[in-house]
């Protein structure tokens, strides 16, 4: 017999197609029912189009046939180092700063660790964390415009000269997809490294964020060496091979 679909994740399944990603109180809003309801609803239907991550309801992404980098996805891997290494980076952001907050799907993780106390400002180029900074209530935030693409949640800009030229930041966090002894620091994607280079050369303190998992892997996207970062964050010290100033590692 066909299993009947549950018309409420029919109805999110369809906004889906339009948005990324539903707070899980505005999906409640908009279905008017409970936000128990409706994860009642997820955790009972094993083959979902949509799951609940982190607050938000998002496509499945094991239903996604394309195979390349999705940002839903990478949110679903090795949470605990990422909340350990959000905790760790969090405590940077102070009162006045202007932050450049890029991509990557760790940065989340960073951000919803600061202060709720803390004013400052950010400037930020994709959606994943344009959605995590607008829950900080003393945040002013600045969303890079351009092209969106959905398979990372970026917005990559179709003028030479935009928000992340105009903007001195005092502090950016950026994330890596590898840290290499040879190859440097990289990523999957050649818009992105473009942008955090340039974040990188904008701001007083370039900080690199990484988890464990990233540690000798190389990714296509060429980001910088290692040396170029003034302080590295990661959920692990870095091994001894690299010849990093111990001092500036958060670990």
């Amino acid at each position: 017999m066909e299993k009947k679909s549950n018309p409420r994740i029919q109805k999110l399944a369809f906004l889906l197609k339009q948005m990324d990603k539903i707070h899980l109180r505005d999906a409640a809003d908009i279905l008017n029912v409970s936000e128990m309801t409706i994860r009642r609803d997820l955790n009972g239907d094993t083959d979902a189009s949509v799951v609940l991550l982190g607050g938000y309801i998002v496509s499945n992404p094991q239903q996604n046939p394309d195979k390349r980098y999705l940002i839903a996805e990478q949110q679903t891997k090795n949470i605990a180092a990422k909340m350990h290494l959000g905790a760790l980076a969090a405590p940077l952001v102070q009162d006045g700063d202007v932050v450049f907050f890029d991509c990557g799907s760790t940065i989340p993780f960073i951000i919803s660790q600061i202060n709720n106390g803390i004013k400052f400002t950010a400037l930020c180029c994709s959606l994943n964390t344009f959605m995590a900074l607008q829950d900080k209530p003393n945040c002013e935030v600045i969303l890079c415009g351009g092209h969106y693409s959905r398979h990372n949640s970026f917005f990559n800009p179709l003028h030479l000269s935009g928000e992340l030229d105009r903007i001195c930041t005092t502090k950016a966090f950026i994330s890596a997809a590898g840290v290499d002894i040879k190859q440097g620091v990289t990523c999957f994607n050649f818009d992105e490294a473009k942008i955090k280079a340039k974040a990188m050369a904008k701001t007083q303190q370039a900080i690199l964020a990484f988890d464990h998992t990233k540690l000798h892997k190389v990714r296509q996207a060429y980001i910088g060496e290692l040396g170029q970062f003034d302080l590295v964050v990661s959920d692990v010290n870095l091994p001894r091979e690299f010849d990093y100033d111990a001092q500036k590692i958060r670990y």
